[in-house]
């Protein structure tokens, strides 16, 4: 996907770039492969691929929830800002939080967003499972995604901390979304969430399937949750 095709492709779904912004896709293209060299933040590093399978596959997640309006957005283990900071380009008024556990990381997107003049961001180096204890962070969100993170019985403990009541978590998932989903049920159900949709495609050009799971926040997340870091991982809620 070429950046014009890609500007194109949202023009098509009714979001429409104006000339900083696609300037912004390009300079974080640049950036990204820059930096790759030095720290490992992908492993798709060909224009037209990054266009496809991370910038317009983050963007998919407005596809199916209005970011049209105010709202903060807390993204668990977004990497190098996926799905997050292109959301942000798009919807310049999201407040962004990313919480990633390694620092490299996070330097990397403190350096991107001063190159894309970005406000209303901010960074922090931690675990989600300390994070997620943090009343700073804890049931402050409107919006808490997370991409290519974890299987979901483990993503629920992760992120449902961190929503607030009202609010939601999107999980962007591939073809295996609606095993997990099986899987993670009684997980998410106990940290205080139930299942609203799962809508299923594909991207433009690539024959993979992505699905976009989105959990509704009914309740508050029992206190014991997150657990220690690691243990999540180690010990799914069944």
């Amino acid at each position: 996907m070429k950046p014009e095709q890609f500007a194109q492709k949202l023009e098509e779904k009714g979001i429409i770039l104006n000339e900083a912004q696609q300037r912004a896709f390009d300079i974080y293209f640049k950036e990204l492969v820059e930096w790759n060299e030095k720290i490992n933040l992908t492993a798709i590093t060909e224009e037209e691929e990054v266009y496809e399978k991370h910038f317009y596959d983050c963007i998919t997640a407005a596809f199916y929830t209005d970011m049209t309006q105010e709202l903060s957005i807390c993204d668990i283990g977004a990497g190098a800002g996926f799905p997050s900071i292109p959301l942000k380009i798009c919807f310049p008024h999201l407040k962004v939080t990313i919480i990633d556990s390694l620092k490299k990381r996070i330097t990397f997107l403190n350096h991107l967003a001063n190159k894309l003049e970005l406000t209303n961001v901010a960074f922090y180096h931690d675990r989600a499972e300390n994070a997620g204890k943090n009343e700073v962070f804890r049931e402050q969100y409107d919006l808490v995604t997370a991409r290519a993170v974890a299987r979901m019985s483990v993503l629920s403990e992760l992120c449902l901390p961190f929503v607030k009541k009202g609010g939601y978590f999107i999980a962007m998932k591939g073809s295996q979304a609606k095993e997990e989903l099986k899987a993670g049920k009684a997980s998410i159900e106990l940290l205080g969430g139930e299942v609203e949709s799962i809508d299923t495609f594909s991207l433009p050009q690539d024959t993979g399937e992505r699905s976009i799971i989105k959990v509704a926040k009914k309740r508050k997340t029992p206190k014991k949750y997150p657990r220690k870091a690691g243990l999540p991982n180690k010990e799914p809620i069944e």
